[in-house]
């Protein structure tokens, strides 16, 4: 690989060239603008800036950045940059860069829309959510139905694995917040039935209370928030992909 390397020549009191040779890639170093900035208040604000690009082997998007930085500096003291020397490539994309000229307006903050308008916002994406839904109970519906009748097409194997994964899987950490919630429950209710000389019903609460309302809504919550959460991903994963889509077109769903 080449050094990338400039060189600044004063072809006349009020032209200044500059000479660029080598690699100008990203990866190696370039000349800082520092040397272009001291050559032109040397010179003493040159009427014109060109460049030689002669000597230069490759280039990318480095080459394009220092440029951009020379014109802006040279514009920005009235010199004038002539472009005549660079590669029809810098000068197509430095033509394609100035092609749109910058918004007056780009800074504008919007207004905070008013109270009729953020109403039927709210009104319309509530609208939004409740097709939405419908159409999702649908699909269910009319997938339930396909597998009564048995039109569904779906792999056996891959039921099994969900159910097992929904099921046994689950057991541990079901098991774990079941013993949890009993001993705190068991200590809350020793609490308040040791003021009434009731001791002996701390089983009975723990067990009726685990076994009819605490173990039905623990195991809801876990399968809501541990394997609902997981479906979730993979459709969202497997929408990323395509796959949803892949599956419907070749009529799976």
């Amino acid at each position: 690989m080449n050094p990338a390397h400039l060189q600044c020549i004063a072809v006349k009191p009020d032209r200044l060239c500059l000479g660029l040779s080598g690699d100008w890639v990203v990866g190696a170093g370039i000349p800082a603008l520092d040397a272009v900035r001291d050559e032109v208040v040397r010179l003493v604000l040159p009427a014109s800036v060109e460049f030689d690009c002669q000597g230069l082997s490759r280039w990318d998007s480095r080459l394009l950045t220092f440029v951009t930085s020379v014109i802006g500096h040279c514009e920005a003291n009235g010199v004038r940059v002539d472009r005549a020397g660079l590669p029809s490539g810098v000068q197509g994309m430095l033509a394609l860069a100035r092609a749109v000229p910058d918004r007056e307006d780009i800074q504008r903050v919007a207004r905070p829309p008013g109270f009729l308008a953020s109403v039927g916002e709210h009104t319309l994406r509530g609208w939004q959510d409740f097709q939405y839904l419908a159409e999702f109970v649908g699909e269910v519906c009319l997938a339930f139905g396909r597998l009564l009748l048995g039109k569904a097409r779906m792999r056996s194997s891959d039921l099994w694995l969900l159910v097992q994964e929904c099921g046994p899987n689950a057991l541990p950490i079901i098991g774990l917040i079941a013993v949890l919630v009993g001993m705190i429950l068991a200590f809350v209710g020793a609490v308040q039935l040791k003021l009434f000389g009731a001791q002996i019903f701390i089983a009975d609460l723990v067990g009726l209370g685990m076994a009819r309302e605490m173990g039905a809504m623990m195991t809801a919550i876990l399968m809501a928030g541990r394997t609902g959460a997981a479906y979730a991903a993979e459709l969202g994963s497997m929408t990323v992909n395509d796959e949803i889509d892949a599956l419907k077109t070749s009529g799976f769903s």
